[in-house]
């Protein structure tokens, strides 16, 4: 410490104010001829301490839609003299159903319309959260809160989007004058959309409001991040086939029933405190349920190359297309038993040693048992966030069920696991998507290229003289 600091100490072991931020505390205690000193550094108040807190009570059921088990007065009064339990169990089974012949009702239109659906369940779930974050946080106040949040949604759905409708179908699209100029420069623009709408959060600051805003500006990339990320990770599998999309899908709708019945009938051991209603006979039998239910529904699917086939673009007949050649995993195979079971086989006098069935039944196994397993914390996970802000359901659209994230927490981490599965043990490189990329080249490009394959192939001895000339 400098002298004429010690010589205050000494003097007084008062308070001393260093600048206009900070003030030292000085106190002097003389236990032996050297003097000791404790200082501390104490911030003075400045304008932000006026800003108003964070509430502590996070409790929105008062003031946001909470699912009941209200319905038409038709209804109402038909359900009126049971009791709640099975008043419930009715109403839920009645919209269950509703939902399903709908979601097949939108299979049957095709892939374009299961790719809009996709989109509004998207805009409804993200608008559920983003209103939980704007009641619970009173951001009523808030410059351009909401503007905000749903300009980042326009431009994260901008990017994601255009980044699959470019994999998937850049021939058609550059084939407009208009739309080549989005596809050549569809990540710059994507970057520049997100940079203008960070700069204009930052413009929209205000000093008393700092801590409340950027907590928001986090609850919005969050929810972007569950919400936009994972249905545009939906709409890739819809394009790869639409059994990628049925199976996952229908598995979680089957697993959340059974489990719900099972439960309902046998249920009597609590399985987690986050969910009280779930039990441990809901989920064994959904499980088990599941992986069944799995097996059959691919079957029936595997036999229409409707649901197998990934979309494309088709230069030659000028039209989307969903007639392929088959993916091995969609063709029947001969898979050798264990011969550690030949004993068994013996004493059951069962003849076979061999088993003839699609690959992608036994891969059906692996999907239905994440989707009862690990499917389920997704919902785990949105009771404790429900849990968190004190409300019983994200929404009050469908009856006895809640909103649509209520029915989706679950799908969505279904859906993650598909494409990472899917691009991970099943995807093969596919000769029509580089053909789409080499005719997106210029003519004399394509030449380069189609000389170099052919250069390629024959000193790899894949083609001959004779061939060439063909």
């Amino acid at each position: 410490m400098a002298p004429w600091a010690r010589a205050n100490i000494k003097n007084s072991g008062g308070q001393y104010i260093l600048n206009k931020n900070f003030m030292l505390n000085v106190s002097v205690r003389a236990r032996s001829p050297n003097v000791h000193s404790n200082i501390i550094y104490m911030p003075l108040r400045s304008e932000e301490d006026d800003a108003e807190p964070l509430p502590q009570d996070l409790g929105a059921a008062g003031s946001l839609p909470q699912g009941s088990d209200k319905t038409t007065e038709i209804l109402d009064s038909a359900l009126a003299n049971l009791n709640p339990r099975w008043r419930n169990w009715v109403i839920r089974g009645i919209f269950t159903w509703l939902m399903i012949l709908f979601f097949a009702f939108i299979v049957y239109l095709g892939p374009l319309a299961l790719v809009l659906l996709v989109f509004a369940i998207q805009i409804k779930c993200f608008h559920e959260i983003i209103t939980i974050g704007y009641v619970v946080y009173k951001s009523y106040d808030l410059p351009l809160f909401r503007t905000l949040s749903w300009y980042f949604l326009f431009t994260s759905n901008f990017f994601f989007f255009g980044e699959s409708m470019i994999e998937y179908f850049s021939v058609l699209l550059n084939r407009n004058n208009f739309l080549r100029f989005f596809v050549t420069y569809h990540r710059f623009l994507s970057f520049s959309l997100y940079v203008a709408g960070f700069v204009a959060f930052v413009c929209s600051l205000v000093k008393k409001h700092y801590l409340k805003q950027f907590t928001l500006f986090g609850w919005t990339h969050v929810t972007l991040l569950i919400v936009v990320t994972q249905s545009h990770l939906i709409v890739q599998n819809v394009f790869e086939g639409l059994i990628w999309l049925m199976v996952p899908v229908s598995m979680i709708i089957c697993n959340d029933i059974m489990a719900y019945m099972f439960g309902f009938f046998f249920g009597k051991t609590p399985l987690i405190k986050l969910s009280p209603k779930k039990t441990w006979e809901g989920f064994i039998g959904g499980a088990f349920s599941t992986v069944i239910f799995g097996i059959l529904l691919s079957y029936v699917l595997l036999q229409w190359d409707y649901f197998v086939c990934p979309i494309s673009f088709n230069p030659t007949s000028n039209r989307l297309s969903m007639e392929c050649e088959r993916h091995p995993v969609f063709k029947i195979a001969e898979y050798s038993l264990p011969e550690t079971l030949d004993g068994l086989f013996t004493l059951l006098h069962i003849p076979y040693r061999t088993l003839r069935t699609y690959p992608f039944m036994l891969h059906s196994i692996s999907l239905s048992l994440f989707a009862s397993v690990i499917g389920p914390f997704g919902g785990f996970f949105a009771s404790g966030f429900k849990r968190a802000f004190k409300i019983k359901d994200f929404g009050d659209i469908i009856p006895g069920h809640g909103g649509i994230m209520d029915r989706f927490d679950c799908q969505f981490l279904m859906a993650t696991f598909i494409h990472v599965y899917y691009t991970s043990f099943i995807r093969l490189h596919n000769p029509q998507k580089i053909l789409q990329n080499i005719l997106m080249l210029k003519p004399d490009e394509q030449l380069h290229v189609y000389n170099l394959l052919h250069k390629t192939l024959m000193e790899g001895n894949l083609i001959n003289a004779t061939d060439s000339m063909l």
